[in-house]
């Protein structure tokens, strides 16, 4: 089977068939671009679906993936990620191997095949001229022998006639066999001419053509073949990648499998747990006999505004807190500060400047009148927004219950020891490079690391002194740690500080709002508030309207938690006035907000929200 003897006269449909074999080629790689197109923009949409979903840095969604639920998720997310890696290989190889091969390969194809059919254009063109060269000596032999004839027409005729000149017939003699000579000469060349044409004529059709067309048949039949080695490579590149997706589908399915809802639950635990015993029973109090109310009944605190002391029981008491209260809601009514605020720095007491605070010795509203105040408005100081929003607690974490406070405490000491141990490899291997130094002086200075060996002795003290705190910090909330007694199970649900730096990062002294609260208050002091008082969020409070204005006659640095800082000359928003207390509240922008000394600044009180103001006030109340 060939095409030049099956198609010696298919010349121009061989033209065609080749070119739609070139596009046919030109498709298939368009169609392996897009292909691969496909495949980066897939690759690319899993990698920001795999970003979009990880946890950002640094963030509460960070601590959220420590259990095994969330910890498979993330892995889920870091193996679709290296599923759009195999993808990215995929669009890769084909680029390299089909699109860029076949891309070069049709254009040696194109330059072979027009090398091809050239040369069968030349051909053709030969045997055209040969065939034109034949039919020329043939129309000039018959020319001759026509001219031959009537030559010996006319001499057989001038002979005959015997009026003619014996001359005139000599003349028509020579004629005719001149022209019988040439006639001979135009049948020579005639035959050779056709010899050479039959001979030029077999080649073309027995050896040129078949050659070339062989040659272009070749030509095709490997573009075939190479389309099909095309097709199978791109099989082959994604048959490639096929174990590696399957090795991230295994890993996906390990990370589910790997999930474990009793460990799940048990972290919760540790994650919540405050140590705090559940409250016991409620003791009944029988009002049917004439008795003396307790300080429980009759007040929230221990009548210290009175000017009485109540006698303290037998035994160290346990500070305790309201319970059924929430956390946010009591330790922000703990906030405000009531200890008497600094006088101005221009004069010599508070109440040298107009609207200075009361002394610190004038008796305070009592803390059952404050109690009143937090169930109708809203908590004045933010102490546990900040907190959420970022602050700094304290150094103690004392503002934890027990149980996370212990747990805050030993990582601080555990990641204190390995900073330890750091240090402590660093000056041992100086020590070495010293002692390297002093054996061979001229290595180096053994005296070069003499101050970097101090520092790290200084460090490693330092270190050591801040583990030495958090330890007893640490024992001291091992051995306060409740048992599991009626009095415990008495207190349990109560939030109790656990030292007296504790309440820096809320409450200031430990104090009430009315500075009566403190770690030896009567164990029978406790409010039984129903949790539905306490239905709303704290997230969900809205700010307190603003009442005036005012300006800092001094620069304040407001330390204590519930204060603000202010400089001289700030204006700022009234949203609370003074009390009595000498404390004013302002608030500077949405987010800041607090507490000054009343002398500290000038108000400017808005008339019409001032009696708004004072209307819920007395509603209030």
């Amino acid at each position: 089977m060939s095409w030049g003897t099956e198609l010696w006269d298919q010349f121009d449909n061989l033209e065609k068939h080749t070119q739609w074999g070139i596009d046919v080629l030109e498709k298939y790689i368009k169609f392996v671009k897009e292909r691969t197109e496909i495949e980066l923009s897939y690759a690319k949409q899993l990698r920001n679906l795999s970003k979009k979903y990880q946890p950002k840095k640094n963030s509460k969604e960070e601590e959220e993936y420590r259990y095994t639920s969330t910890k498979a998720f993330l892995a889920t997310l870091n193996e679709m990620n290296d599923y759009a890696g195999q993808h990215e290989v995929i669009s890769e190889n084909m680029t390299s191997l089909i699109t860029g091969e076949l891309t070069r390969y049709v254009q040696e194809l194109k330059q072979e095949r027009k090398s091809h059919f050239h040369d069968g254009r030349k051909a053709q063109q030969h045997i055209e001229t040969c065939w034109k060269q034949l039919e020329a000596s043939k129309r000039r032999f018959e020319r001759d022998c026509k001219e031959a004839d009537r030559a010996q027409q006319y001499f057989e005729k001038m002979d005959a006639d015997i009026n003619v000149t014996k001359a005139d017939v000599e003349k028509a003699r020579q004629q005719a066999q001149l022209r019988h000579q040439m006639a001979e000469d135009s049948k020579a060349e005639y035959c050779s001419t056709l010899q050479k044409f039959n001979s030029e004529q077999h080649d073309h059709y027995y050896t040129h053509i078949p050659n070339i067309f062989q040659k272009i048949q070749e030509m095709e039949e490997r573009r075939i073949v190479r389309i099909g080695e095309s097709m199978k490579t791109f099989a082959e590149v994604d048959r490639q990648v096929i174990p590696i997706i399957g090795k991230c589908l295994d890993e996906i399915t390990k990370a589910a499998e790997s999930i474990d809802h009793k460990n799940d639950s048990q972290m919760v635990i540790e994650a919540f747990k405050s140590g705090f015993e559940p409250p016991g029973d409620v003791d009944f109090e029988d009002f049917t006999q004439p008795m003396k109310r307790t300080v429980s009944e009759s007040s929230l605190s221990n009548s210290r505004g009175d000017g009485k002391s109540e006698p303290k029981f037998g035994g160290k008491s346990k500070g305790k807190l309201w319970p059924f209260i929430k956390k946010n809601k009591l330790m922000s009514l703990l906030t405000s500060p009531h200890q008497p605020p600094p006088p101005p720095p221009a004069s010599a007491s508070p109440s040298a400047v107009p609207n200075g605070p009361q002394s610190p010795k004038q008796q305070k509203e009592p803390l059952s009148h404050r109690f009143n105040e937090f169930m109708t408005s809203k908590p004045k100081i933010h102490c546990f927004r900040s907190l959420k929003r970022g602050g700094a607690g304290p150094e103690d974490f004392s503002n934890l219950p027990p149980e996370q406070r212990r747990k805050k405490l030993q990582q601080k000491v555990d990641e204190l020891n390995k900073d330890i141990q750091k240090e402590m490899d660093q000056r041992d291997a100086l020590t070495k490079m010293k002692d390297v130094y002093i054996k061979n002086p001229q290595m180096g200075d053994p005296a070069s690391v003499d101050h970097r060996l101090a520092e790290l002795g200084q460090n490693i003290e330092k270190l050591r002194l801040e583990v030495q705190k958090f330890e007893g910090w640490l024992a001291e909330v091992e051995g306060r740690l409740p048992m599991r007694t009626e009095q415990a199970r008495r207190q349990s649900g109560l939030y109790e500080a656990q030292n007296t730096s504790a309440v820096n990062s809320c409450a200031q002294d430990r104090e009430s709002p009315d500075g009566s609260y403190t770690e030896e208050q009567s164990q029978e002091t406790e409010m039984k508030v129903p949790a539905t008082d306490f239905d709303d969020e704290f997230d969900d409070e809205e700010p307190l309207p603003t009442i005036g204005t005012c300006k800092a006659l001094y620069t304040f640095e407001g330390q204590n938690e519930g204060t603000i800082s202010v400089a001289e000359g700030e204006m700022l928003y009234v949203i609370e006035e003074d009390k009595g207390d000498g404390w004013t509240r302002i608030r500077r922008n949405e987010d800041e907000e607090g507490y000054v000394p009343t002398s500290y600044v000038e108000v400017y009180l808005d008339k019409n929200a001032k009696d708004v103001y004072k209307s819920l006030q007395k509603i209030s109340e």
